[in-house]
């Protein structure tokens, strides 16, 4: 998504930029708790870059780390065309999972196995949307691995919650580099 200096497009509006991690979970929640919302602010995004004269259609992935992660796989559950969309860490859940049936991109959830924001029912549920709607999917769960695990401030305490781990971060880097050889064959 676009989000260079002078961009005129942000996902919680112009203007509106958390200053620490409880800000940010509020926006988070505006949008996690409205999907139409969600959904129209990714798709606004979409069609900004699709209509930079340098994009080419064919070969647009959407990646997305935290909310991020929540909102490209909201992109896709909207029907998005694009070739694929890369969630890291992601709340995995769906208000509407009847809306796999949407999805024309390949997807791929990478997922910390003990993420206690996604828990196995909830990465059950998600499993279970892509199956029945015939989604081209993969998901990969990293073993100790929580939330937060690419990101470098999150401390190394799992305990937590929230803690970087250099070998996820590193595999799911290499995982998405696979998913785009593949994406954009």
């Amino acid at each position: 998504m676009p989000n260079a200096p002078g961009a005129s497009w942000y996902i919680y509006g112009k203007g509106i930029r958390p200053q620490s991690p409880q800000a940010a979970g509020a926006e988070a929640g505006k949008y996690k708790n409205d999907r139409a919302r969600l959904r129209l602010r990714v798709r606004a995004g979409l069609a900004v870059l699709m209509g930079h004269e340098l994009t080419d259609p064919k070969r647009v992935v959407a990646i997305g780390y935290c909310f991020g992660g929540t909102a490209v796989l909201e992109l896709a559950r909207s029907g998005a065309d694009i070739a694929g969309v890369v969630s890291f860490h992601a709340g995995l859940s769906s208000p509407a999972p009847a809306d796999a049936r949407n999805i024309k991109a390949k997807v791929l959830a990478l997922h910390g196995a003990d993420d206690p924001n996604a828990p196995p029912k909830e990465v059950a549920a998600f499993e279970d949307e892509m199956r029945q709607g015939g989604v081209d999917w993969q998901f990969i769960a990293y073993g100790g691995a929580v939330h937060s695990f690419t990101d470098w401030n999150a401390g190394s305490d799992n305990s937590k919650g929230a803690a970087y781990n250099e070998q996820a971060d590193r595999r799911s880097w290499e995982a998405m580099k696979q998913f785009f050889a593949e994406a954009f064959k």
